[in-house]
This record gives C-alpha cells, sequence and structure tokens, in this order.
C-alpha cells in the first residue's frame, strides 16, 4: 500500500516542467527520503534544531575497527529512534568501513503499514 502523500522532495530540486518545487507523492521514498536527511545531517547544521540529525559522515574519518563500526551502529540507531521513532523500527544495522567509504544497511519497519523496507546506503568522501 502506497499511502498518497504531498511533500519537498528530498535532495532539494525543482521540477522542470512546471519551474515549481519536485514534490514527493510517494509515502515510501518520501520516508526514505526523511531517513537520508537525518543520516547526513550533521548536530549543530540545523539553525532551529541544533540536535538534529546524525552526522554520519564524520565517521569515515575514524579507525577502520570493530569499535567504530559499533559506534558507527549505535549512533544512527539513535538518531533515527529519536527523530523517526514514530514513522519507522528499525530492525537491523549493518555496517562495513572499507578504505574511505561506508557501507550502511538499514532493514526497518514502516508503522503505518507494517511492512518491512531495506536502506542501503554509501557514504563517500
Amino acid at each position: 500500500m502506497n499511502k498518497s502523500i504531498h511533500s519537498i522532495r528530498y535532495p532539494f530540486a525543482v521540477d522542470e516542467g512546471f519551474g515549481t518545487l519536485a514534490e514527493e507523492t510517494n509515502y515510501d521514498k518520501h520516508v526514505e527520503q526523511m531517513m537520508k536527511q537525518v543520516l547526513f545531517t550533521n548536530p549543530g547544521e540545523r539553525v532551529n534544531r541544533p540536535d538534529f540529525g546524525c552526522g554520519i559522515r564524520r565517521m569515515v574519518f575514524a579507525p577502520n575497527s570493530e569499535v567504530n563500526a559499533n559506534l558507527s551502529q549505535v549512533i544512527i540507531n539513535q538518531s533515527l529512534e529519536k527523530w523517526l521513532g514514530t514513522v519507522i523500527e528499525v530492525n537491523e544495522i549493518q555496517i562495513k568501513n572499507i578504505e574511505e567509504r561506508l557501507e550502511i544497511k538499514i532493514v526497518y519497519l514502516l508503522r503505518a503499514t507494517q511492512e518491512r523496507r531495506y536502506l542501503n546506503i554509501d557514504v563517500t568522501l
């Protein structure tokens, strides 16, 4: 089931055909975009919400170790739970630190539809 919504698309874009803001109408994609906003926003980046975000890009510079992989999992889990806890339930987070990039795999449950979804992200320098 895809709930119909109207929200500004992330990343921000202009709809070339109409010259207006690009909108997202698919609920599943909207949730994915919200997750990416949380993951890629650094704390302190938003003026009115200085505690918003996860800042996962900082972990790219951390040493490649099991400890940092576990730390990344905790940071991601806490951020998603704090900011999107009413929308999703995180089931599993897998992180691989490969040279200058992080491979992040998140398994989550959409609360509105009770569907299991997957989000795979590569964070590079």
